[in-house]
């Protein structure tokens, strides 16, 4: 069934046995955020709370915790949306002549919201800010959150739905310097909303927002969707939820709303900013406290039998991670088109996806070469940088498919051993330094700030990866504990880094000075130095969370024999990245050890959770 409202779908879900009511009294001051976590490793049902301290509100976990649920919850209209998205039908212009294209593809039809008349049910209620589930996720967050927000803008130049943005920005409800009738707005760089505020402070405006909450699931999945340019997020929310969205006018909101949400928060935001943060992040640390604008918040409605959905993120693999896989279903076959010469990406979700995109392209301009060598794939890569949320990714990893018809970017573990095997050091490695990166990566230079690496392979196998250390030389003071992490990557601990941000490090260029003798060291192309080398080498995720999150390519890549010619930096092998963490860095996330016993309690024999995880 196409579900109207979140009410709906919830429904159909507890009569499918994929939800369950938790009737204890349960606090949303940490407690929730590790049960859901927990509940999403265990890939346990939807959880609906139904006696939350603080609040009336019961609040639902886990909701698309399992990739089978999401699909469930649309299984009536993924049909359509493949369609439009493997170029069977072009939207846009479905939408310009519906005649041709409806009888064509009904579905479609959805794509175009509708408008009512009289009472919407988001509008049934009000309440106060602090009636709102206080949901705080992790120790040091600095205060409650709303971690599956709608957040709906439009352009003042271009007022109407077509220029809109639904995007989920987190929101803080209290703390720091908020007043009880304000919330912290955190939107990061590259996002829809930051055009629309720009032109409202231009005109000498504040910018209206309405912040959702719940509301049909199609919603949330449509916020996080990197749609092209001019197809509103509301008409996606359509096709995927397979029914219209319902819009209402308002006497005295500046926005339409969205009926059959469970909660809209009305205000507006101007130029003022207060400090947000700190939160922990799906990336596994804190973003820590900067400026962010504040919404003045008018009034908050919510419908009389309202739900607050939310996630717990951290290091992944979370809630959102199937969000990711999702999208990934769904725009892979667009990538060819979007990219030219670019036959599939990977934003890898272990390594905190932003710091590490993982790319297909092909080499066909040169075949008159005796040699293949990185040419096409660099352009390719270089587009990648250029547009959409790619343009945020930090080490892209760019490989020729032409070497490797069956390779996919999708299995990290073989992707990585082709490129050591192929990759020339000397030549293959291609620095931006003070680029725009993620919000949340605190590794560069500055807040949205540092830079990138291209690293290309292409042509014949270069030299065979080892997965045994043999006759590693001594190494310097203060390095210890080496240890294999993969074919061709070692790991070893360091001293503890305690230099300046940007600053290059003695010990590390020591390190490599010493590997110089090694007569195996093209064996292990790839060295990280960590602070924990049994940690890294313990699984494959491991190593690519610490060494990718930790790690500046400028600031961070040192190697054997490194050097610069012609503005170019080489090396030979090993490429050596310092992963280790910065006194410049964000913190790591960790639980509170007493909230921790008392959630696992709960799950014990006898307890409200057994069973569930």
């Amino acid at each position: 069934m196409a579900y109207a409202n979140l009410g709906q779908c919830l429904q159909d879900l507890e009569a499918q046995g994929q939800l369950r009511r938790v009737d204890v009294e349960l606090d949303p001051y940490l407690e929730l955020a590790a049960i859901q976590r927990r509940a999403f490793q265990a890939k346990a049902p939807a959880l609906l709370f139904t006696r939350v301290r603080g609040t009336r509100f019961p609040m639902l976990a886990n909701l698309f915790g399992t990739h089978e649920r999401l699909r469930y919850i649309f299984r009536h209209s993924l049909r359509t949306v493949e369609a439009v998205v493997a170029g069977k039908v072009d939207p846009m212009a479905a939408l310009a002549r519906p005649w041709k294209s409806l009888a064509a593809l009904p579905g479609l039809w959805h794509m175009l919201p509708r408008t009512v008349r009289g009472a919407a049910p988001v509008l049934g209620c009000r309440c106060a800010l602090a009636d709102l589930p206080q949901l705080t996720c992790w120790p040091d967050d600095g205060g409650p959150f709303i971690t599956l927000p709608l957040v709906y803008s439009e352009d003042p130049d271009r007022p109407g739905l077509d220029a809109s943005n639904l995007g989920m920005y987190r929101v803080q409800l209290a703390g720091n310097e908020y007043a009880a009738d304000e919330v912290g707005l955190h939107y990061q760089i590259h996002r829809g909303i930051g055009v629309h505020h720009a032109h409202a402070l231009s005109r000498g405006e504040d910018l209206p927002v309405h912040i959702y909450v719940g509301g049909p699931p199609a919603l949330s999945v449509a916020a996080v969707m990197p749609l092209p340019e001019g197809l509103s997020e509301l008409r996606f929310a359509g096709l995927l939820g397979g029914r219209r969205m319902t819009l209402a006018a308002a006497p005295g909101l500046a926005l339409p709303v969205l009926t059959e949400a469970d909660f809209c928060i009305v205000g507006r935001i101007g130029r003022a900013l207060r400090p947000e943060g700190p939160f922990g992040d799906h990336v596994g640390y804190y973003s820590l406290t900067h400026d962010f604008p504040v919404l003045k918040v008018e009034a908050v409605y919510h419908r009389a039998d309202a739900v607050w959905p939310f996630t717990a993120v951290g290091r992944p693999p979370q809630e959102d991670t199937v969000f990711g896989d999702f999208i990934h279903e769904l725009t892979g076959p667009l990538i060819p088109q979007v990219f030219q010469g670019v036959r599939e990406v990977h934003a890898v979700d272990a390594a905190g996806v932003h710091p590490l995109l993982l790319a297909l392209g092909s080499e066909r301009y040169t075949p008159y070469e005796a040699r293949r060598q990185p040419r096409e794939i660099l352009t390719a890569a270089l587009h990648l940088l250029g547009t959409s949320q790619t343009a945020l990714a930090k080490y892209v990893l760019v490989a020729a498919h032409e070497d490797a018809p069956g390779l996919s970017a999708r299995n990290v573990a073989v992707f990585l051993r082709h490129m050591l095997e192929r990759t020339d050091f000397a030549r293959d490695l291609h620095f931006l330094t003070r680029s725009t990166n993620d919000t949340l990566d605190y590794t560069g230079s500055a807040l949205n700030e540092g830079s990138k690496l291209v690293w290309g392979a292409a042509g014949e196998k270069r030299r065979e990866l080892g997965t045994e250390l043999r006759h590693l030389p001594e190494l310097p003071e203060g390095f210890s504990q080496p240890r294999v992490a993969g074919p061709g990557m070692l790991v070893v601990r360091g001293p503890r880094h305690g230099l300046a941000r940007g600053q290059a490090d003695p010990a590390v260029e020591m390190l490599a000075r010493c590997l110089e003798s090694w007569p195996h060291r093209e064996a292990f192309p790839l060295l990280a130095v960590v602070d924990d080398s049994a940690f890294a080498a313990a699984s494959l995720d491991n190593f690519l969370w610490l060494v990718f999150t930790r790690s500046d390519p400028a600031s961070d890549s040192y190697g054997v024999r490194a050097c610069m010619q012609a503005k170019h930096w080489s090396c030979e092998a090993p490429l050596i990245l310092d992963a280790r963490l910065k006194p410049f860095h964000a913190p790591p996330l960790e639980e509170d050890p007493a909230v921790t016993r008392r959630v696992e309690a709960l799950a014990a024999p006898g307890g409200p959770l057994y069973g569930y995880f």
